[in-house]
């Protein structure tokens, strides 16, 4: 990666790493690269999520954009996937998303689509790196009639609401759903939705102020929505995070469904019904074991990728798949959005609860979550990727494994910023596994560290 873009656009301390100044840089260079073959007056969408920062950040961005000629829409506080789906609706010429997804309030973040609504490939977000780094005088400031406006369009929400409505064909009518916004941009636009479906719809951690947002609660903090599950006797649970590209979902008890899960119900009801291309479901080799074992067992394919949702969608596009995602609950339906949707996931998961007429503890009873164990290997710096080429590692690694008979895994992977050399292993013996994790980790250790 470049010094600027990260896995998930360019992130930071709003203010501090990311300056106001560094929007303003952003919104020039992102206009050259990604309107540069426009022959009109270019078009860029704007969405935020509710942090404090996004004020500030919206108003520098779109002055870069402006000062460079290009038209700009502001959507104001709305999910990150609306802005991918309304980029293409509206004909925008680009869309961008201010946003830290997950992450604490304090930081922020600013990330791209292109005119189709999908995130940028590398090689697109270096050559935006390299006009702000290094080559800031292929910029050309617009003068007189050809400096850009700013149109602020009041029915972004509602235009995505219908959108996500229409991907599903059934009511949701006789269920009691209660769901965690995450004071964050799911507060504008899950619980409307739901209740126009028909559904009794509860809420929790729905008003934000520009502080809350993933402050214990949402997706990254799930005990929140199981509690109040119990609580009001719901039917099932729904957690979103900041951002709304992701959800994760309770059962009736307030036991999790994580992304795992909902992919595998959502793929097998796909396949009842012909709609699941390949028979294939896209996911990262950190998904749990009972995933694969369960694809085997009900003649599904799993095609790996790795970590992260971008590669997920790449190799969705790849081969057309129907489904694909991560155990975190970003989970993309090819069929209705190019990026990870958690109101449209939602409300997929809830027909198919809906349809089956079973209870969401029934229908998360189709894969068995292994249990996993994570040891870290501290080594040097310079030996973190040399696993693969120590004889005796390899041999240990491929003992363990033929010790499970399929019926576990190791997965080693070096820390991307630590000294660390990550031993996961997952198995049905939470003992036997822990003792298997920790004797390979010594052994990574007494080699490499």
């Amino acid at each position: 990666m470049g010094k600027l873009f990260g896995t998930d656009g360019v992130r930071g301390v709003a203010n501090s790493e990311l300056s106001v100044e560094l929007a303003f840089k952003l919104g020039q260079a992102s206009a050259f690269v990604l309107t540069g073959e426009a022959k009109h007056k270019p078009k860029v969408l704007i969405g935020k999520d509710t942090r404090i920062s996004g004020d500030m950040l919206e108003a520098a961005l779109s002055a870069g954009l402006c000062s460079v000629g290009a038209e700009v829409i502001l959507a104001g506080v709305i999910p990150t996937p609306a802005i991918a789906y309304l980029t293409r609706l509206y004909g925008a010429d680009a869309g961008v998303v201010i946003s830290a997804s997950h992450n604490p309030m304090e930081y922020n973040g600013i990330k791209f689509f292109n005119n189709k609504g999908f995130k940028l490939k590398d090689e697109i977000e270096n050559e935006i790196e390299e006009i702000i780094l290094e080559k800031p005088e292929k910029i050309v400031l617009a003068t007189g009639a050809k400096v850009g406006r700013i149109i602020h369009k009041d029915s972004a929400v509602d235009d995505y609401k219908a959108f996500a409505k229409s991907t599903i064909t059934t009511d949701l009518k006789g269920m009691k759903i209660a769901i965690d916004c995450a004071n964050g941009a799911s507060s504008y636009t899950s619980k409307s939705v739901l209740e126009e479906l028909g559904a009794d719809v509860y809420v929790i951690n729905d008003t934000p102020d520009g502080t809350n947002i993933n402050k214990d609660c949402g997706s990254t903090h799930i005990e929140a929505i199981g509690k109040y599950v119990k609580e009001i006797g719901a039917d099932v649970g729904l957690a979103f995070d900041g951002d709304a590209d992701r959800v994760l979902a309770v059962d009736e008890n307030g036991v999790l469904v994580d992304g795992d899960k909902i992919m595998a119900i959502c793929a097998l009801d796909m396949k009842s019904k012909g709609k699941l291309n390949d028979n294939v479901i896209v996911a990262t080799v950190m998904s749990n074991l009972g995933l694969f074992i369960m694809a085997k067992e009900k003649g599904l394919e799993i095609k790996k990728t790795t970590v992260g949702d971008r590669y997920v969608l790449e190799e969705m596009c790849r081969g057309n798949y129907s489904i694909g995602g991560e155990q975190s609950g970003h989970i993309i339906l090819l069929e209705h959005n190019t990026t990870g949707d958690g109101l449209v996931t939602a409300l997929n998961f809830l027909s198919v609860i809906k349809y089956s007429g079973e209870k969401v503890s029934e229908l998360a009873k189709v894969m068995e979550v292994l249990p996993q164990v994570l040891v870290n290997a501290k080594v040097k710096t310079e030996n973190k990727k040399k696993y693969t080429e120590d004889a005796e590692i390899v041999a240990e690694m491929e003992k363990i494994e033929a010790e499970f008979n399929g019926n576990g895994r190791v997965l080693i992977r070096p820390s991307g910023t630590e000294p660390l050399v990550r031993v996961m292993i997952e198995g049905k013996d939470i003992e036997v596994i822990t003792k298997r994790a920790e004797s390979l980790a010594k052994l990574i250790e007494s080699k490499l560290g």
